[in-house]
């Protein structure tokens, strides 16, 4: 990802110098389609098949990936149970729900059919038992969406708005300009770092420490950016902000499908994720329409106010995967 977000950063110099942004696009686009043949070899879930009653295609793709992993399969036949159901009457805290241990089956598959399946997952998802944990992941994940392609775009904004602001003049494009194609490249980089940061904290302090840490030191490189500041310090406290975040938007990713049981785990995921994708889409209101107009203390504060709500939101997940066992 990082790969081609550096790679990107050096096409779009060279394109955008003898074409447009319309050529840009169309070319970073054709990666894409190289992209759909794969799909056609990609194995399909084994659960997604035996729920299909498509038993024999799911052994094969068991079979395949006992193969490739070096390691036999259990003896017996495959088999799938849809009458396994949850007692809602009996008392459960909802650490139960999201992790149920080996001994305890909390699925109720038999409402999981194909006809309605996706509306009784999203049912599940906003039952008593997984409703905190639900909304607390739909939260995080479109704060850390919305800080993540916000310190993106921060990086050629805030360096314009400071021209802009401190002559007096109205906002002016200047995709021309080297230095910016320079920032923008140097903090993609930034994403190497944070990966490996997280990786390390992630097994150390475990996932929820290792994202409220995370989002609480973005938060810290960001505070200086209330005011002005030199193009070196800027990119450097962007360099900073852009690693935790990174870091934290993976261990989100990480932490995500552990805490719900596997009949809701896709819904649960595909949803947040989506949400996640709205705070990417709000957030140039932010970034660029408040930087153009000279606001960039009050830009940075908002970033500053919704990185501080992400990381206490971690900080109320009601359970840590860490050493835990998926169901």
């Amino acid at each position: 990802m990082w790969l081609g977000i550096c790679f990107r950063q050096i096409w779009a110099k060279v394109v955008i110098s003898g074409l447009n942004w319309r050529w840009l696009l169309a070319f970073t686009a054709v990666p894409c389609f190289l992209l759909l043949p794969f799909f056609g070899i990609t194995p399909e879930s084994p659960r997604y098949l035996c729920a299909q009653n498509r038993m024999s295609d799911a052994t094969l793709v068991l079979e395949r990936i006992s193969k490739t992993n070096q390691a036999a399969l259990p003896p017996g036949i495959l088999t799938y149970n849809r009458g396994i159901e949850v007692d809602q009457s009996a008392p459960t805290c909802e650490i139960d729900h999201l992790l149920p241990v080996r001994e305890k089956e909390c699925t109720d598959d038999n409402a999981m059919s194909s006809k309605s399946g996706s509306l009784a997952a999203l049912r599940s998802l906003l039952s008593r038992n997984l409703r905190r944990s639900t909304l607390l992941l739909w939260f995080v994940f479109y704060a850390n969406s919305f800080a993540y392609y916000g310190l993106v775009l921060l990086t050629s904004q805030l360096s314009d708005a400071n021209r802009s602001c401190a002559s007096g003049l109205r906002y002016v494009k200047s995709e021309q300009d080297a230095s910016l194609y320079k920032d923008t490249f140097i903090t993609s980089f930034a994403e190497i770092p944070g990966l490996l940061v997280s990786a390390v904290l992630v097994e150390w302090l475990g996932r929820k420490a290792t994202m409220w840490c995370l989002l609480f030191t973005c938060c810290g490189f960001l505070g200086p950016l209330v005011f002005h500041q030199s193009e070196i310090w800027t990119t450097g406290l962007l360099f900073g902000a852009r690693a935790c975040a990174m870091g934290s938007f993976t261990v989100l990713c990480l932490y995500a499908p552990e805490v719900y049981p596997t009949s809701v785990r896709s819904t649960g995921v595909g949803i947040a994720t989506a949400i996640g994708r709205i705070g990417g889409i709000v957030c140039p209101l932010v970034a660029v329409g408040m930087l153009r107009s000279c606001h960039q203390m009050e830009a940075i504060i908002v970033f500053e106010v919704v990185l501080c709500l992400a990381a206490i939101a971690c900080m109320l997940f009601p359970v840590e995967t860490k050493g835990r066992d998926m169901n």
